[in-house]
């Protein structure tokens, strides 16, 4: 078996991922390795997922569509996000995942959001984007909007989005909502209202949202702006950005400024860690020592995150 285990992406050089597995797989006895793998191109990206030379792969901007099109088996989270950001290798086989959804959602929680028959605002139409869309319609939420610079671009990624949702449907077998805050797969497409707009016609559904989530990558540059009209965010709001490590974003000093709830991507790297090695031991068979939050508690740690 090969032990060596990635985070592919461009650029990667900010992520905290090696620190925190390594730490983790070290504390567990685990002879796996877990390194950084900064691939500025498509060619020389897709050699070294079809090369199938890892254990397994997390990935990051810009190739998680990317890796999912070398996917020999996608989950629903993989193919309804039209992206993967997990990838382990069984047998020379490529598993895909999207667990950027249960990351953000599972940490929003976790920090004391709740979703059921929330309101929530989506910023983005990227396989994030979408892994979150449907995480929170799984964790109950009423009505789901996702914005975009372009309406139309927004509408179709929704569309889309619906289209493979009704055939995994017509398909699978109707389960259980996978925790106890989670709704059953077809209860979720259901109950759940699924809109789109754009930022600059969407200002009531922003003003009147719960919760609203950057899922864009603004903020990886100290002069990004926000992608919201950051004059709508109001103190009962919850604001979460999915980028960390690039200091304080537009968007989080307007909401501190608003007194909302603001919270960045840190909290979500981990939870996404958390679920990462979950399946990651679960198909090589590798027993996990430690609870849930054990795990979140070691990864943070490691990562110097105060959580």
């Amino acid at each position: 078996m090969n032990n060596n285990l990635y985070i592919l992406g461009h650029p990667v050089a900010h992520s905290k991922s090696p620190a925190m597995y390594n730490a983790l797989y070290q504390k567990m006895g685990l002879n796996w390795e877990y390194g950084f793998m900064d691939i500025p191109n498509s060619e020389d990206a897709s050699a070294f997922v079809n090369s199938r030379e890892f254990l397994s792969l997390n990935i990051t901007t810009p190739w998680k569509p990317l890796a999912f099109r070398f996917a020999d088996i996608s989950a629903a989270t993989a193919k309804l996000a039209q992206g993967a950001n997990l990838v382990v290798c069984k047998d020379k086989n490529l598993l895909a995942y999207n667990v950027d959804g249960q990351g953000c959602v599972s940490y929003l929680e976790r920090a004391g959001a709740a979703f059921l028959g929330a309101s929530v605002v989506i910023c983005g139409t990227g396989p994030t984007a979408l892994s979150i869309m449907h995480e929170c319609a799984q964790a109950g939420c009423a009505k789901v909007i996702m914005l975009s610079r372009s309406k139309d671009k927004a509408q179709d990624t929704v569309n889309r989005y619906l289209d493979e949702y009704r055939n995994l449907l017509s398909t699978a077998i109707t389960l259980p909502g996978a925790g106890a805050r989670r709704v059953s797969f077809s209860d979720a497409y259901k109950n759940t209202e699924f809109m789109f707009g754009s930022y600059s016609t969407s200002k009531q559904a922003i003003a009147d949202a719960d919760i609203i989530i950057d899922a864009t990558p603004l903020g990886m540059k100290p002069d990004d702006p926000s992608p919201i009209d950051t004059s709508l965010i109001n103190k009962r709001q919850l604001i979460f950005d999915t980028v960390y490590g690039h200091g304080v974003s537009e968007l989080l000093r307007a909401a501190k400024d608003a007194g909302a709830k603001a919270l960045n991507g840190q909290g979500m790297l981990v939870s996404q860690a958390v679920a990462t090695v979950g399946i990651v031991c679960d198909i090589e068979e590798v027993q996990i020592p430690f609870s849930n939050n054990e795990l979140f508690d070691i990864m943070a740690k490691a990562a110097n995150f105060d959580l």
